[in-house]
């Protein structure tokens, strides 16, 4: 199990108790939070977590907690989970991130993202990896992009979590595999 990476700038590790608040506050953040269907409260970013924790449990692998090494506080999260919804694409599994506002625009995303990716496709063996947002999304798609991730429009999919007409529903898929991976 990938319990903790390192990269230049970060630490990815599991979640601790310390992590609570910051992360809520994260969750909290509405600029953080305006791709996604709402904000979430303390006790919603806590069950997201325990989840999380669950998710490694069971896969050995999820969304790592992501530190920064000079600070050492909580500045986002980055991994690896497995789609648990009906998708044209599932399985699959797929790669996230989500960061604090005060430390966009320093590269976190695709650096503790490439961290997870080398995980996936080295420790687990997975062959190809997804990840998936709306189309207006650009900070993130420009990270999948930086990751050697590609897009096609015949992959674009309705997210069904979400209710037929939300300005939400609408997804663009991004792939890699693992071969691909390893050029980049």
């Amino acid at each position: 199990m990938a319990a903790k990476m390192e990269t230049e700038r970060l630490f990815l590790r599991r979640w601790r108790e310390r992590d609570r608040a910051a992360f809520a506050a994260i969750n909290a953040d509405p600029d953080v939070m305006r791709y996604f269907r709402s904000t979430l409260n303390q006790d919603e970013s806590d069950t997201f977590m325990a989840r999380v924790e669950t998710h490694f449990d069971t896969h050995g692998f999820g969304f790592w907690a992501v530190e920064e090494k000079q600070s050492g506080q909580l500045v986002g999260l980055t991994g690896l989970a497995r789609v648990t919804f009906d998708a044209p694409f599932a399985p699959a599994v797929e790669i996230g991130w989500r960061f604090a506002s005060n430390v966009w625009g320093r590269g976190y995303a695709p650096e503790a993202a490439r961290a997870a990716l080398h995980a996936g496709f080295g420790q687990f063996a997975l062959d190809e990896i997804v990840a998936f947002t709306i189309p207006a999304n650009t900070p993130s798609r420009r990270v999948m992009e930086k990751l050697g991730m590609t897009y096609n429009a015949s992959d674009d999919f309705e997210h069904p979590s979400l209710p037929t007409g939300h300005a939400l529903r609408p997804h663009v898929l991004y792939r890699v595999q693992a071969a691909a991976f390893k050029t980049v």
